[in-house]
């Protein structure tokens, strides 16, 4: 087929960037080299309009043992164990087709971990939907729920904690975004940069098929009427084979055979074998008749942009092939011998006898497009002026029973009861709290890890919400008692070639570094995810921020429910009364202008470090972190799970009732704590300049608000966790 501009544009590709590609090579590509410039220059591959935002990002730390570059960033965590961790969407196939979009999102997650010698031991995930009455939502959501579970269930990793929200701008694109931390020795890592001339290129897993083509160059386009024909792009998924994929890929990492191993995800054989090459800086001869296929007469094209799931690229030592091949025949997985590394610097693909592509390996990888896009700013929004008789005119029980039961509030119990959460026997604080944990196998040791987003705040205002979604996610590994080490992230957001939307994402990494940096929580892995719009409308700006952190002793890891009757109850933070973007203000007085909450950084890190040397010191019974909803939702929670009440009093300053128990203040935490140690504790909090205050004593049955409203347990409990049940079966 000969190949001309509106065949590249039919590709993805500018016209510029056509133009480029024949400069580059000196000659017109032909249509397999075009498909694979294709996959590679798309913002999915080459990040062409993130990359000079996303080198901003702090991404060193004395426990970062690898940034990002690789298949996912890795951490120390002592005694010569690392953690090897990375969140990705899998955002528009989970839209055409949600069941096998979340769960080849979950597949293929694991595979960037396992691939670098890590043992998956949890999977997270941050899923996002559209508005509840939307006709889609109810199905999507169902979809993807069981594909999460079908996936990671089948494989035998405990899904340990998660975020769910609604939004009427996720109508036309929801998110899915999965995360995985594994577990490896720190002298056991593997990393994808191929090595040596004239060493062996072995394809393993499952056989190439036709599903997934084109799936890298739909991630990265808008949607628009036709999202139906794109189902052919979504890819099929097999968890039974990726298990034995596992532990063939584990058991060769045993040995000393391997020199580079890469997953086959985005853009499969294409993407693999060139970042190999790339980092290495060598050439990679194929032959694509050698590749194992399951449909007939698979042509070159078809081959090399297939991305058929639980397939992985190996470079090994000469000499190793036997002893690699009888691991896979074990493990009943395809083994082939697909091609060797080169001195060219080119990849040359051969099919038939005939060379069907060469093409130089920096053309695609350094040479690839990089945009400074242009982009707005966005002002803070001023301030809402709301009379103070609105707010005396409203009743608490009334705002708390809408809150407690609002979607983006209630509990998500419907959904993780469908992943299996205990599975490997290693899981200590299960989802519905601040963070899942999982103890390090046979030792002392454990991992709290948490995903967090806030688009609602990113929407108001980018920079602050950028702060405060890695802010929050620090609060919820220190509130089970972690020491937060770092972060992978998963950005989400409309067309970069609007200005507009180009803003959010500056200006939310923007604020993502400066809270990163100055909470000393680098980025060490991560994820871009451009053109979440159907036609001209884009979702809410949403990073999915995860982050990870060590417990030294589990026996001192913290849950949020309330422990025992006459303990006294503190707010750790100041308590300001910021209403605006709250959920006070948006669903209960239908208000969704102004700016969202200040997040200050000296405070966040200050109350953060004070409440771990608490903990260390086993002063604090229970902890909870303060947000979405206000200090008396967190309170709502902490009395739902551990079944008792509080008798509470708030402090008296310049707030009315309703600000003060609904403001989404950040930077605060409340603790239990017993009385005999109270002075203790006020002696160290006031030694750190940490305000606090206290606000109530546990009680047996009621919540007690200020001595005139009462609220049952019972009522708590059916507020928040009727929402959802009630949805999914109506």
């Amino acid at each position: 087929m000969e190949v001309n501009e509106q065949i590249a544009i039919d590709h993805g590709l500018k016209s510029e960037e056509y133009k480029k590609i024949c400069d580059l090579l000196k000659r017109i590509p032909n249509l397999t080299e075009l498909g694979i410039f294709s996959a590679m220059w798309n913002e999915h591959c080459s990040y062409k309009s993130s990359r000079l935002h996303l080198k901003k990002l702090p991404t060193k730390g004395k426990k970062v043992i690898q940034g990002p570059g690789e298949n996912a960033g890795v951490i120390d965590i002592e005694d010569g164990d690392a953690i090897v961790f990375k969140i990705e969407s899998h955002n528009h196939p989970s839209f055409i087709e949600p069941y096998q979009g979340a769960a080849t999102g979950v597949g293929g997650i694991m595979r960037d971990v396992f691939t670098m010698g890590a043992r998956p031991i949890a999977n997270l995930n941050s899923i996002h939907f559209g508005s509840p009455q939307h006709k889609k939502t109810k199905n999507l959501l169902r979809g993807v729920v069981h594909g999460i579970g079908g996936y990671g269930n089948c494989m035998g990793v405990p899904t340990i904690a998660g975020q769910t929200s609604f939004d009427s701008s996720y109508n036309g694109n929801i998110l899915v975004n999965a995360m995985t931390i594994g577990l490896v020795k720190k002298n056991k890592i593997f990393y994808s940069k191929a090595a040596g001339l004239n060493k062996p290129v072995i394809y393993v897993g499952s056989k190439t098929g036709r599903d997934g083509i084109h799936g890298a160059s739909m991630a990265s386009a808008s949607f628009d009427e036709k999202i139906e024909e794109k189902k052919p792009t979504v890819q099929v998924g097999d968890p039974f084979t990726e298990k034995l994929l596992l532990e063939a890929c584990l058991e060769l990492m045993a040995g000393e055979s391997i020199i580079a191993i890469q997953d086959m995800g985005a853009a499969g054989l294409t993407s693999s074998s060139i970042e190999m090459a790339s980092k290495g800086n060598l050439g990679i001869e194929l032959n694509l008749n050698k590749v194992p296929c399951r449909e007939k007469k698979m042509t070159p094209y078809e081959i090399m942009l297939s991305e058929s799931q639980e397939r992985m690229l190996i470079v090994l030592e000469n000499g190793k092939e036997e002893e690699a091949k009888k691991i896979f025949d074990k493990w009943n997985l395809d083994f082939a011998i697909i091609g060797k590394t080169t001195n060219s610097k080119n990849i040359e693909l051969f099919f038939d006898d005939n060379k069907v592509a060469d093409i130089p390996v920096n053309t695609l990888v350094e040479n690839s497009p990089m945009y400074d896009r242009k982009w707005k700013k966005s002002k803070l929004p001023k301030k809402n002026k709301i009379k103070k008789e609105t707010l005396s005119k409203l009743k608490i029980k009334d705002v708390l029973k809408k809150i407690l039961s609002n979607q983006n509030v209630c509990s998500k119990e419907w959904i993780w009861q469908q992943y299996d959460h205990t599975v490997m026997g290693d899981t200590i604080q299960k989802p519905g709290g601040d963070a899942g944990v999982v103890r390090v196998h046979g030792t002392n040791k454990a991992i709290a890890a948490s995903v967090d987003s806030s688009a609602v705040y990113c929407w108001a205002h980018p920079l602050t919400g950028g702060k405060q979604v890695v802010a929050e996610n620090w609060r919820n590994l220190i509130s089970v008692g972690a020491t937060p080490i770092a972060i992978t992230n998963c950005l989400n957001f409309g067309s970069p070639e609007k200005d507009e939307n180009m803003g959010e994402f500056v200006e939310c990494v923007q604020g993502i570094g400066e809270a990163s940096e100055y909470l000393n929580f680098p980025v060490v892995s991560g994820n871009v995810s451009f053109y979440n719009q159907t036609k001209d409308v884009g979702i809410k700006p949403t990073p999915s921020i995860g982050g990870v952190g060590l417990i030294h002793d589990c026996k001192k890891m913290i849950t949020m429910d309330f422990k025992e009757i006459n303990n006294i109850v503190l707010v750790i933070g100041k308590t300001e009364g910021h209403i605006d973007q709250s959920l006070l203000t948006r669903v209960i007085l239908d208000e969704k202008n102004g700016p969202p909450p200040e997040v200050n950084l000296f405070n966040e890190k200050n109350n953060g470090e004070s409440l771990l040397d608490l903990i260390n010191k086993n002063f604090v019974r229970s902890a909870h972190d303060i947000s979405l909803g206000g200090l008396i939702v967190a309170l709502s929670k902490m009395c739902i799970k551990g079944n008792k009440g509080i008798n509470l009093k708030r402090s008296k300053n310049f707030l009315s009732e309703i600000e003060y128990f609904f403001a989404e203040d950040q930077g605060r935490y409340i603790i239990e704590i017993n009385k005999k140690d109270l002075g203790e504790v006020t002696k160290i909090l006031d030694k750190n300049s940490v305000h606090h205050e206290e606000i109530g004593v546990i009680i047996e049955k009621n919540m007690i608000i200020n001595d005139k409203t009462k609220v049952t347990i019972d009522e708590l409990k059916s507020y928040n966790t009727n929402w959802l049940n009630k949805y999914m079966s109506s």
